[in-house]
């Protein structure tokens, strides 16, 4: 993430915030980051020098006007302007952590070989929830090299019980034994 993402990401969610409008923006928000993810040269289009500000955010009130939230579609015109509307997945990011923060959830990337039932993501959120004390945001994320079991990201914290993990430690600790 980057400084000026967690500026005005910060900025945002604190008018949201007292507004009460945090988990209704952060809606329009993340749907706003996939579209700008799937169209790419409209977000350089909103970011060419050579196309005044004001025909710039005149697109921006065409395309969302009455569709998005009037702080979200300032928020959009003020990146604009400032040339920084490239970093909107940062600033997205930022808020979204915040929001977390104040909410109590704690995003949880899972990945295994094959994909979670719904049974087997249920018992592992609640799981993570009892010992975390968060309501869990779990990802579930296939990866077939991990072979079996599962790992963990969430928080900075990485728990790895996968089967490609317990061959690499067993590979380290024969590597490192003399006979």
């Amino acid at each position: 993430m980057t400084r000026v993402g967690n500026i005005y990401g910060q900025a945002l969610y604190d008018l949201a915030r007292d507004e009460s409008l945090s988990g209704s923006i952060l809606e329009e928000l993340s749907a706003l980051k996939e579209l700008f993810a799937g169209n790419r040269d409209y977000v350089r289009l909103l970011s060419v020098p050579n196309v005044s500000k004001e025909e710039r955010c005149a697109l921006l009130d065409e395309a969302f006007s009455g569709k998005i939230h009037p702080y979200v579609l300032n928020f959009l015109k003020i990146l604009t302007e400032k040339g920084y509307i490239a970093r909107f997945a940062d600033c997205e990011e930022a808020y979204r952590n915040l929001y977390n923060e104040d909410n109590g959830i704690l995003p949880v990337k899972a990945v295994s070989a094959i994909a979670l039932t719904e049974n087997q993501a249920q018992r592992l959120s609640a799981k993570l929830g009892s010992l975390t004390g968060k309501t869990i945001e779990l990802t579930n994320v296939v990866d077939p090299e991990c072979l079996g079991g599962i790992r963990l990201d969430y928080d900075g914290t990485r728990m790895d019980d996968t089967v490609l993990h317990r061959l690499e430690s067993v590979r380290k600790l024969l590597k490192n034994t003399v006979l």
